[in-house]
């Protein structure tokens, strides 16, 4: 059997940037599970866990909704499935869902780098109008 390091929670946040909250919401929520517990009742992650919940944080920024994450994650999980991997219609139907995910996250991208070019342009604006001799307050 392969056995992986197990992590606590604490250095799981540490790790993914994420917090002890965020992680137990997910879990909640049925996006990541921890791979086992300890014998204190602690939640015990492994670096496959640590991966996924990076793929959670990846897909925060573009909008997902948290269905729609879980949806995703159980079509990759799916997809990478060894043990009985998918065929035939499955997995061509699996292929299109995640190619429609995969379309939403281009669009959501090009959205994105519209808005931060927006807000680019207006900081730039706001520089330009500070006269750079005028005293700042508090200086």
């Amino acid at each position: 059997m392969n056995e992986q390091r197990q992590m606590q929670i604490g250095e799981v946040a540490e790790r993914t940037g994420l917090s002890l909250r965020t992680i137990r919401h997910y879990e909640e929520a049925g996006l990541v599970i921890p791979s086992a517990r300890s014998k204190g009742g602690f939640r015990l992650y492994t670096e496959s866990d640590v991966e996924r919940l990076m793929v959670i944080r990846r897909m925060k920024p573009l909008g997902f909704s948290l269905e729609e994450m879980r949806d995703l994650l159980e079509i990759t999980d799916r997809l990478g499935a060894t043990d009985d991997p998918p065929v035939g219609e499955e997995l061509q139907r699996l292929r299109d869902r995640l190619d429609a995910y995969r379309v939403m996250a281009d669009e959501r991208v090009e959205s994105l780098r519209t808005r931060l070019e927006m807000a680019e342009d207006f900081a730039a604006t706001l520089r330009r109008r500070l006269p750079t001799d005028a005293p700042r307050p508090g200086a």
